[in-house]
C-alpha cells in the first residue's frame, strides 16, 4: 500500500507533467511481486515505485520513455524467465516465470486518482480495473471500476483489484519503545494511531508521521479511539494500572489482533482479576490476544521488538503461520 501511497503523492505534486503508470497485470509462474504492483515514472528520470526486485525496472523505464515519446497510449509487455539458461536483460533471473506488464502513459490528471485517495482518506476499499489489451484503444488503461462502460467487459483483457485501505494501528501507550514501532509501521504505509492518557508523552514531536493522537483518561480511552473492527491493536503503556482497564476495554472488541507487551505471568494476572470482575473472555477473544505480543525473533532492542511485532502483525493480516520460507511446501504467494 506505501506503494500506491507514494505514487498518489507524486501525482498530486506533479499534476501536469507526463507520467507513466506501469502495472503488474498478470504472472505466470514465480515473480518477485504480485499483480498490483506499481511503478510511476517521469521523463527526468524519477521514478517510485517497484515491479519487481529490482531486475525488470531498467528496461521498463526505457519502455515508458519511449511511450512518453510516442503517440501510442500503452503497451503490454512480456518477460520471460522461464528457461533453466535464462540470460535476460544480462542478469540471468531464473525467476522462472512469465510476467505481464501494461505501460499506460497517464492523463493529466487521472481520472481514478481522485476516487482512489478520497476513498483511502476515508478508509473505503476501492475497485480498479486495469484494460491493458482491447481492440479500442480509449478503452486501454487504469480506471475506477465503476467509470468502465459496461460493453468493455468483452473483448477485452482485465486486471480487476480490490485496493483496500491501509491496515489501521492503535499502539497504547506512548512510551519511548512505541516510537521505533510506529516509525516501521509508517514505513508500511499503515495508518498509526498514538493513544495514551498522558498528554506529555502522546505529542507531534515524539510521533511525527501518526495520523491521529489521541489522550484522555484511560477508562474513556479505548472509547475516544474508537478503533475500527479490522484494526491492530497493542498495549504498551508499561503500568499495570493503564494495561487492566484498556484490556477490559479492548477484549471484547473484534479487532483482526490484539497484543499486550509483558510477561506471561503478568497477562495472566490480567485476565484472572478481569474475569473476578465479571468480564466473559471468549474463546474468540482469547485467540486474538498475542501475549506475550510478537515473534521470537530474539530481539533486545527497542527496534527489534518492533519488528517482532509487526512481522505477527503482517502475519496475522496474511492468515499465515510464520515459519521459515525455506519450510514452505506451498507457493510463497498463495
Amino acid at each position: 500500500m506505501f506503494e500506491l501511497q507514494s505514487i498518489l503523492q507524486a501525482l498530486a505534486e506533479r499534476p501536469q507533467e507526463p507520467a507513466v503508470l506501469c502495472t503488474l497485470v498478470r504472472v505466470e509462474g514465480s515473480s518477485y511481486r504480485t499483480p498490483g504492483a506499481r511503478m510511476l515514472y517521469y521523463s527526468d528520470g524519477f521514478r517510485t515505485g517497484m515491479i519487481s526486485g529490482g531486475c525488470l525496472e531498467n528496461d521498463t523505464a526505457l519502455r515508458a520513455q519511449q511511450i512518453l515519446r510516442s503517440d501510442r497510449p500503452a503497451e503490454t509487455i512480456i518477460y520471460d524467465t522461464t528457461s533453466e539458461n535464462d540470460l535476460v536483460w544480462g542478469v540471468g533471473l531464473g525467476c522462472h516465470g512469465r510476467v505481464h506488464v501494461f505501460i499506460e502513459k497517464l492523463p493529466r490528471p487521472p481520472r481514478w486518482t481522485a476516487g482512489l485517495a478520497a476513498n483511502l482518506a476515508s478508509r473505503q476499499p476501492t475497485s480498479l480495473a486495469v484494460v491493458y489489451r482491447a481492440d479500442n484503444s480509449a478503452l486501454l488503461g487504469t480506471h475506477l471500476t465503476a467509470d468502465l462502460p459496461a460493453a468493455a467487459v468483452s473483448g477485452v483483457e482485465i486486471f480487476r483489484e480490490i485496493i483496500a485501505p491501509p491496515p489501521s494501528l492503535v499502539i497504547f501507550g506512548a512510551g519511548d519503545d512505541a516510537q521505533p514501532l510506529a516509525r516501521l509501521a509508517l514505513e508500511l504505509g499503515w495508518h498509526v494511531t498514538i493513544a495514551d492518557p498522558r498528554p506529555a508523552q502522546a505529542t507531534p514531536d515524539r510521533f511525527p508521521g501518526a495520523h491521529r493522537l489521541v489522550t484522555g483518561p484511560v477508562e474513556n480511552l479505548t472509547g475516544l479511539v474508537d478503533p475500527v473492527p479490522e484494526a491492530l491493536g497493542v498495549v504498551m503503556t508499561h503500568h499495570y494500572v493503564h494495561d487492566l482497564p484498556l484490556m477490559r476495554q479492548l477484549l471484547p472488541r473484534p479487532l483482526a489482533y490484539l497484543g499486550l507487551l509483558g510477561p506471561r505471568m503478568r497477562t495472566e494476572k490480567i485476565l484472572a482479576t478481569l474475569e473476578a470482575e465479571g468480564l466473559s473472555i471468549t474463546p474468540e477473544a482469547r485467540a486474538r490476544l498475542h501475549a506475550p505480543v510478537g515473534l521470537d525473533l530474539g530481539a533486545t532492542t527497542p527496534e527489534g521488538v518492533a519488528l517482532s511485532i509487526l512481522a505477527e502483525m503482517q502475519a496475522r493480516l496474511a492468515g499465515r503461520a510464520p515459519i521459515h520460507l525455506r519450510d514452505r511446501c506451498a507457493p510463497i504467494h498463495g
